[in-house]
């Protein structure tokens, strides 16, 4: 399947229940009658995730690449991040599995009942969480620099953002977007990329609360010891592309997930820190799209 030269990434809002999730999404056979007349013929769509502090935004050069290439996919910013709702953490507890049910909401809400999974980062976890507790959704599963693995540790700078007090200060601060961005990866944001990351926390406080909120409520050596004993059944096709130079999660990871997944496909990315998406996305395309592209037939 060729795609077409040309496609339109939409910016959307949906009601789920009580929260209000915006989401990025391409359609290449949207409202063409032949197209949906085939659709049996179109691969499943694919589910973008990203991690903190990131948002849907880092995912639009892949999300043009895959609706270029005749996929429908769609990239929605968590709870809690980006242009999603973020209500306060009596309304939303922003645990795990709080977070994993409102993605479930969200999926069913968009009709996908089998799909390509992508996820990045610390909340990528969470998506790992979903797969491994709905796999037969699941079409493939496509890992970039997430924690997979009990030698996982979140790193001091984020850490810090959960701290009482200190975390309160600065979790307010829009420059921890460029300092946290900057950090886990290994080159210079471009201005106009800051801009559209910082606005959340420009424009109110309860970007900062959120974000306090998800750190604190991480759990992370409880949901890798849930991942590695989830993976040790994992069937579905999985590639992981793995930022080499990521300063947070050591390729180690990859090693130890690859003996629970001894069929996973594995592509290192050089000169690739920890948000792969935002700092080489055509080698991401690179590794990503011939590993989609085997469900077009």
């Amino acid at each position: 399947m060729g795609g077409t030269n040309t496609v339109e990434i939409r910016e959307q809002r949906i009601q789920v229940g009580e929260l209000d999730w915006f989401f990025r999404s391409v359609d290449p056979n949207r409202g063409n009658d032949r197209a949906a007349q085939g659709a049996e013929r179109h691969p499943p769509p694919v589910l973008l995730l990203h991690g903190l502090v990131s948002q849907s935004y880092g995912w639009l050069p892949l999300l043009k690449a895959l609706g270029e290439q005749g996929f429908r996919a769609l990239a929605p910013d968590w709870i809690g991040s980006g242009f999603s709702a973020k209500p306060e953490r009596w309304q939303f507890d922003y645990r795990p599995q709080t977070l994993q049910k409102a993605l479930a909401e969200w999926i069913e809400a968009q009709a996908l009942e089998r799909f390509s999974l992508v996820v990045q980062g610390f909340l990528g976890s969470v998506g790992l969480q979903y797969a491994l507790k709905n796999p037969e959704r699941i079409e493939r599963l496509i890992i970039l620099n997430t924690p997979i693995g009990q030698g996982a540790k979140l790193p001091w700078s984020i850490r810090a953002f959960g701290i009482p007090l200190v975390g309160d200060m600065l979790t307010q601060d829009p420059l921890l977007v460029d300092r946290t961005l900057e950090t886990g990866g290994i080159y210079q944001v471009k201005d106009k990329d800051l801009d559209v990351y910082r606005r959340p926390f420009l424009t109110t406080s309860a970007s900062g609360r959120a974000l306090l909120a998800t750190v604190q409520n991480l759990s992370l050596p409880q949901v890798m010891r849930e991942l590695e004993a989830g993976f040790s059944a994992w069937e579905r096709p999985t590639l992981i592309a793995w930022g080499m130079q990521d300063r947070w999660l050591p390729f180690e990871l990859v090693t130890a997930l690859c003996q629970r997944i001894p069929k996973a496909q594995v592509v290192k990315l050089e000169q690739v820190g920890h948000y792969p998406q935002h700092d080489w996305p055509e080698k991401v395309q690179e590794a990503v799209l011939p590993f989609l592209r085997k469900l077009i037939v």
